[in-house]
């Protein structure tokens, strides 16, 4: 068996965790048939500590809890304690009034993540130390699912978790593991806290709530208006694009919801499709040839 998954209830999170070890099972790093222990000792630590940590002083009803996962895909084993693969975060947000969720983050890691995990070590979190690689990344992937769940819900809502993923990075990024640094990678981890916490690109923000709260959340009462906040969230993407181009919280919004937009607005006015058209082109040009149905120029 080389895929574990499992789901608990939880404080903030109802995290369904995966530890996938198949490509050390492929390749020539062998190991013991009882090591395989570790692997669900792993994914159990890890899902305890995002499921059963109070990360905030608010209290979330059971349907409000942030619907996510989180998956380490591991490619490397150099010794018993010592791992290197990728990690994969996904969050999906409820719709207001309905049984349709919608993504928020769907983001998979270079294969650059090393860490060490003990069986016999729990995992420990403090937002001004560092204990580990592993505990560092998940305890920063939550703050940043939570400043993107609250920001979809009020005007930077999300702000104060942003603010401790900044804490995070800075903290481990004295430490040398890859990731924590803006000279790492064009993708690293390090850019979604830059992106959220620099004061030039702050209508990120406002792309959340103007699509979740006012686009999305209306549309069973008043498409139309809905319509129109879904192309004001659009809007304020293409003014933080303009600012910086090819920003990676900005790729990410268009590759999470593209499908999304196009199915809003196949049946929408020609006027409104041309206009997300236009800034889709603009954008993430790639994209256009998803919405070759439409009757735009």
């Amino acid at each position: 068996m080389s895929l574990l998954i499992t789901s608990l209830s939880a404080q903030e999170f109802r995290c369904g965790v995966t530890v996938n070890y198949q490509k050390l099972q492929s390749t020539t790093q062998q190991y013991e048939t009882g090591d395989v222990k570790i692997f669900e000792t792993m994914k159990h630590a890890i899902e305890d500590f995002v499921n059963n940590r109070q990360w905030t002083n608010i209290e979330l009803e059971m349907n409000e809890k942030l619907d996510c996962s989180i998956s380490i895909i591991l490619s490397e084993r150099s010794s018993a304690t010592d791992f290197k693969g990728q990690i994969s975060v996904q969050l999906r947000r409820p719709v207001y009034n309905s049984n349709y969720t919608s993504g928020v983050l769907n983001y998979l890691e270079g294969n650059d993540f090393m860490f060490s995990y003990n069986e016999s070590q729990p995992l420990e979190f403090d937002p001004n130390s560092f204990y580990d690689n592993l505990s560092s990344t998940l305890a920063y992937y939550c703050y940043i699912m939570l400043g993107m769940y609250f920001d979809s819900y009020g005007p930077n809502g999300g702000e104060p978790f942003f603010e401790m993923a900044r804490t995070i990075a800075q903290t481990a990024g004295t430490t040398g593991y890859k990731g924590w640094k803006s000279n790492d990678s064009q993708k690293a981890r390090y850019w979604f806290m830059e992106n959220h916490t620099n004061s030039a690109y702050e209508a990120l923000h406002s792309v959340y709530y103007y699509y979740y709260r006012l686009g999305l959340d209306m549309m069973t009462k008043d498409q139309p208006t809905a319509r129109q906040n879904i192309i004001k969230a659009l809007r304020y993407l293409q003014q933080v694009h303009k600012v910086r181009t090819n920003l990676l919280s900005v790729t990410q919004f268009i590759d999470v919801n593209m499908a999304e937009i196009v199915s809003i607005f196949t049946p929408a006015p020609q006027v409104e499709q041309q206009e997300v058209y236009n800034i889709i082109k603009d954008i993430a040009p790639i994209n256009v040839t998803k919405m070759k149905d439409w009757k735009v120029k």
